[in-house]
């Protein structure tokens, strides 16, 4: 009796489906990548618990006629191959006709297409691979795809998927990653009904889909990339280094706009942002590496996650010469207002002088006591950036033993000087009385900074986002303490479609925002109208702060004092100072925020709480720098 025996067409599909439809995820990735393969413009991605319950994939592409809707469901059946060297000249997303038959055997799957122009359409049902049910229906643009219960016939695979949240991580993770390779195609992605990801088509500034992505701030940080090479390209943007993550999932790299997780590319952009980033903080970029189909391979992964390129050190090189073009340039430096920008004939090199101050002053400190003051990033809540500004004042006479500069104990051979909230604590803490209102405005540094004079000849630089921020704080929490009704909110009428979580956050705290000086009310579904906010807010991101709001929230129920409402008073101030901080303050503006900062309470913690960034007596300067 013969011991071999070929394997059923269900079973090979359903082993095929261990490894192409690997959770919910998996489905979304390779029905939207047939949506673009078919030239579509818009594609809608629908979900229902976690995508487990179902999946719908709708598009506007160029659809099948009846042959092909059902000759789609038979294994290694695909329109992207015709001849053995076709397998090495890949330019399409699927090729191995796996996915839709693979899929269709672990699920309900229901397939409904038309060609252009086609007086009839096609529908096409399988339950868990079996026979296809094929009937006429109404034509329609495109195809749309349903699939539910998926895995309802393998329980021993449904029983390993994660909680239904945790798979709609990865789902909408799946839509972000195409989304982010298509600029030019609109993505649309919802789950029962809540918005998770809206764009359209954005073929002229894909920085808004990355936007979209990973949030509206990151717009004003992103860069372009680019660097052409024989056999290699590289574009895309990179953020600045004042925009990061604490986790590498602002890292997307696309080898001929297929995403790819490769430890060769990943570890090559952590190398080029290494020198500019704070510990513990990853880069985000955006990168698309375009190489001659010929010189990769994209078939040695089940779900074509990984590549293989013919020359791996030639494509990191381009790689790592593209940022490193970028982050030489300090483009962010640059970023400054018209009223401070280089005027026609006037040194480029200008917008690098906060950066060639810091490497001045550290050269300086380190010859004189061997180890670096503090620095701009050592302090708490302080931004990323690749300059960092000592903080702190330097004494003028001998360092005592033991001690570094600012007099503060340490071990010989221990890590670095003391953060500035502990080397300078009565600045950023409890200034003396009058501190502000004695300074004297000379200008700004690097575009961001204010340079002021202080009394008894010191360099002074503030940060206007902080002072703003600290200023906006007390006169909010002063407005909650004394139990006043709010000053008449200013117009700010908007509707906005917001995630399912926020929405909901924000109409439970409804009178919680009342409070505040909000007038937010439900507008149907996850939609809510935000019909008035409170002064200072009025020109804000209300996306931004809805989102930020209701995260900051009191729970349902909760007493509604300064103490409750104190984290959401202090995304109010976060927001208001974004605003005003946008463009450069003119002098009376600065000079009347110095007055306020004087009046400022600086006990309650802010988002961002260093006003002070940088606090040096001149003499001293110019003594070290002899």
């Amino acid at each position: 009796m013969a011991r071999i025996a070929r394997l059923s067409d269900v079973l090979i599909n359903k082993i095929a489906a261990g490894e192409v439809v690997e959770r919910p995820a998996s489905v979304v990735k390779e029905l939207v990548e047939n949506s673009l393969d078919a030239e579509a413009s818009t594609i809608r991605v629908e979900l229902e618990g976690g995508g487990v319950d179902r999946i719908i994939v709708s598009d506007d592409g160029h659809g099948m006629g009846r042959q092909d809707a059902v000759a789609c469901l038979e294994r290694h059946a695909t329109s992207k191959l015709r001849e053995l060297d076709d397998l090495f000249h890949i330019d399409s997303m699927g090729f191995r006709g796996e996915a839709i038959p693979a899929i269709a055997s672990v699920s309900r799957f229901t397939l409904h297409t038309a060609e252009v122009g086609a007086e009839v359409g096609t529908r096409v049902v399988v339950e868990g691979g079996g026979p296809p049910l094929v009937e006429d229906a109404p034509p329609r643009t495109g195809t749309v795809i349903t699939v539910e219960d998926l895995f309802f016939n393998v329980p021993a695979r449904r029983k390993f998927l994660r909680r239904g949240d945790t798979e709609l991580k990865h789902a909408e993770e799946a839509v972000v990653r195409l989304a982010l390779a298509y600029p030019e195609v609109g993505f649309f992605a919802s789950h029962e009904g809540g918005t998770l990801f809206s764009s359209g088509a954005c073929p002229d500034d894909p920085r808004e889909r990355i936007a979209a992505a990973l949030g509206p701030t990151a717009h004003p940080h992103l860069f372009p990339v680019e660097e052409r090479r024989l056999g290699v390209t590289v574009t895309g943007y990179a953020a600045s280094p004042e925009f990061t993550f604490n986790n590498a999932r602002g890292l997307y790299t696309y080898v001929n706009r297929r995403y790819v997780r490769d430890r060769g590319l990943i570890g090559t952009i952590q190398r080029a942002y290494q020198d500019f980033l704070a510990s513990g903080r990853q880069p985000v970029v955006v990168l698309h590496i375009d190489v001659d189909p010929r010189a990769v391979d994209v078939n040695v992964h089940p779900q074509k996650l990984e590549v293989r390129f013919a020359d791996a050190r030639g494509v990191q090189e381009a790689l790592t010469a593209a940022l490193t073009r970028m982050l030489r340039a300090a483009p962010w430096l640059g970023a400054a207002a018209d009223a401070n920008a280089p005027q026609p004939g006037q040194p480029r090199e200008a917008a690098h002088y906060a950066l060639a101050v810091e490497r001045f002053l550290t050269r300086a400190q380190e010859a004189t006591w061997g180890a670096p003051l503090p620095t701009a990033m050592d302090a708490p809540g302080a931004p990323a950036g690749p300059g960092r500004a000592p903080l702190g004042p330097l004494p003028s006479g001998p360092i005592p033993p033991g001690t570094r500069p600012g007099g503060l104990p340490f071990a010989p051979g221990a890590g670095q000087a003391p953060a500035f909230g502990q080397a300078q604590p009565q600045l950023n803490e409890a200034p003396p009385p009058g501190y502000f209102a004695a300074l004297r405005p000379m200008g700004m540094l690097g575009g961001r900074f204010h340079v002021c004079e202080g009394p008894g000849g010191t360099l002074v630089v503030l940060d206007p986002h902080a002072a703003l921020e600290r200023a906006r704080l007390t006169g909010y929490l002063r407005a909650l303490e004394d139990e006043k009704p709010p000053p008449a909110p200013s117009l700010f009428g908007t509707t906005l479609e917001m995630p399912l979580p926020a929405a909901k956050a924000l109409v439970e705290g409804r009178e919680a925002l009342t409070r505040l000086g909000f007038d937010v009310e439900p507008f149907g579904g996850t939609t809510v109208a935000l019909k008035t906010a409170p002064p200072g807010l009025e020109g804000a991101d209300a996306r931004s702060l809805l989102e930020a709001l209701a995260r900051a929230l009191p729970p349902k129920g909760a007493t509604l004092d300064a103490v409750s409402l104190a984290e959401a008073v202090r995304v109010m101030a976060c927001h208001a100072a974004r605003r005003a901080s946008a463009t450069p303050l003119t002098d009376a503006q600065l000079r009347a925020l110095l007055g306020e900062l004087d009046r400022a309470d600086f006990h309650p913690p802010c988002i961002h709480g260093t006003v002070v960034v940088l606090e040096m007596p001149l003499l001293e300067l110019e003594r070290r720098a002899r």
